[in-house]
């Protein structure tokens, strides 16, 4: 990830997923300018102005969804905005994590600082107090169908604002009136549209694809470090990863991931020591890591370009254009990244099946130097055998939550709203599969380490030898059945503490080689 901004200002900069990241993790500080708080004061007032004129609008004036016909008077209309955060806060589910919920603040303080929502400037800065304070919702997972916006994660991110729901502040689950009385903080008087700027939109879906970006991210850096190894430890010809190949079918991720491993692989001896062997072709799970790896790149490349549209946009309703003009749409409707993140869960899942086959070809015995099992002494020792079973439970596992959530429509609001996206499923989904993706890269990483082992007393470059010290500084080189188990779980923090990631970055800049390629700064989350 490139270096990020001190400084971010809601409403005017533009917002990466990157910086989201940032802002959520406290490195960066979020501000709203003079020039967004003019536009967010110009709106609310053109708000109040429809309920002094008792224009019709919807939701400013009228009831919600199936009730857009019910009138509702000046004085009732602060109730409906309070109304609404409690009638539509039905969640279910185990809590989205912290920072999810805390990333969900970040994106919907930025599409109110727009000013197109009708917020007010108090209700916004009582926002980013939470966010600046580390004061994050409990928001469950589960009751979102992503058209209308996220209405349930998004009415439970904000009830606290109310004196509702419940907070995490200071390592503690607080309900909405003891966090007041902890913080010496008042509930906030809603306005009208307020509730309804608040809980429509699409920042429970955008949140989940912010993570989704940098998680796959980190999967596929992983993953041709680790498909590098597992080339040496089978000694795999380098042939397939020569720019020419590449330059007759020249997709962006594909030409990407050759470059990435034809430098992991440069200088090694092992690669030189098979340069006379007879075997003229490697399965696919090798030969082939280019243009997998490559797809799944690609697929990256669509939602990471998709999600910075949607981070930058005003996904609430109605949207306040100007004073002449207030516009009922579907700016909320979910189905541009829930497609996207279908797409992306399908990528996923595809690192992990080639992974899971690259273990399965470590395990066969068939290759010069490498035991069946990666183990001498076999028989009673069962040796990295049953790894595999969980690779492929795994694996096996991603492919029945590959099926697009946004495939499906359920209608909802008695059929005003008739067709939705179900993108915080799909976004949900992908995580998970992610998370199952990154257990399946940790054991492949044991599995290279153990089989690269064998090559010895032959050298490998020395990015890819520094990556073994490092593996080898957590888990030992095993020469009989232990509990693997441990070794897996040290495995995984490695990946998702991007420890190989890492030693790869310092060891390139220290030594001045490097594994930039043309496309390298459109495939880096900024």
């Amino acid at each position: 990830m490139l270096d990020q901004p001190k400084t971010f200002l809601f409403g005017e900069d533009h917002l990466t997923a990157g910086i989201a990241l940032s802002l959520a993790k406290g490195t960066t500080k979020g501000q709203v300018s003079e020039q967004a708080v003019k536009k967010i004061v110009a709106s609310h007032n053109i708000v109040l102005d429809i309920i002094d004129k008792g224009t019709p609008v919807y939701g400013i004036n009228t009831g919600f969804g199936p009730l857009c016909t019910t009138s509702i008077s000046k004085e009732e209309t602060k109730v409906l905005q309070k109304n609404i955060l409690q009638s539509h806060s039905v969640g279910v589910g185990s809590p989205i994590t912290k920072k999810l919920a805390k990333l969900m603040l970040v994106l919907k303080a930025h599409s109110l600082a727009k000013g197109y929502s009708g917020i007010s400037e108090n209700t916004l800065k009582r926002i980013l107090w939470h966010i600046d304070n580390d004061a994050i919702p409990v928001v469950p997972c589960q009751g979102s169908v992503g058209a209308s916006g996220d209405l349930a994660p998004l009415s439970h991110l904000f009830l606290p604002l109310i004196g509702l729901g419940k907070v995490e502040y200071r390592d503690k689950i607080l309900t909405g009136a003891q966090f007041f009385e902890e913080t010496g903080l008042a509930p906030i008087e809603l306005g009208p549209k307020e509730g309804l700027a608040l809980i429509n939109g699409t920042q429970f879906i955008a949140a989940h694809a912010v993570l989704v970006l940098d998680k796959l991210h980190n999967c596929l850096a992983h993953a041709d470090v680790i498909g590098a190894m597992m080339v040496e430890g089978m000694q795999g010809s380098i042939k397939p990863f020569f720019k020419e190949l590449h330059a007759l079918r020249p997709y962006k991720g594909t030409r990407h991931v050759a470059k990435r491993i034809q430098l992991l692989l440069e200088g090694s001896e092992i690669m030189e020591d098979h340069i006379d062997c007879e075997r003229v072709q490697d399965p696919y799970s090798l030969r082939c890591i280019p243009q997998v790896h490559g797809a799944s790149r690609n697929t990256w490349l669509h939602l990471k370009e998709l999600l910075e549209i949607e981070l930058n946009s005003v996904t609430d309703n109605p949207l306040i254009i100007d004073k002449d003009l207030t516009i009922s749409g579907g700016n909320f409707h979910g189905q541009p990244l829930a497609m996207a993140l279908d797409y992306a869960c399908l990528a996923a899942a595809e690192l992990g099946n080639i992974s899971d086959r690259r273990i399965y070809l470590a395990l066969e015995g068939n290759v010069p130097g490498i035991p069946k099992l990666l183990m001498k002494e076999t028989g009673i020792n069962s040796g990295y055998m049953i790894l595999q079973y969980t690779s492929a439970a795994l694996a096996s596992e991603n492919k029945g939550l590959c099926f697009p959530a946004s495939a499906d429509s359920i209608p909802t609001s008695l059929g005003q709203e008739d067709h939705v996206s179900m993108g915080s499923i799909s976004g949900r989904k992908a995580l998970h599969v992610i998370d199952n993706v990154e257990k399946i890269l940790a054991i492949e990483l044991l599995t290279a380490a153990q089989a690269f082992e064998f090559r010895k007393p032959l050298n490998s470059g020395v990015i890819l030898e520094k990556v073994h010290k490092e593996v080898r500084k957590k888990v030992s080189f095993a020469t009989q059945d232990r509990v693997f188990a441990d070794d897996i779980e040290l495995g995984i923090q490695m990946v998702r503490n991007k420890t190989i990631v890492g030693v790869v970055n310092s060891v390139s800049k220290k030594r001045g080689l490097s594994l930039r390629t043309q496309f390298n700064k459109e495939f880096e989350v900024y």
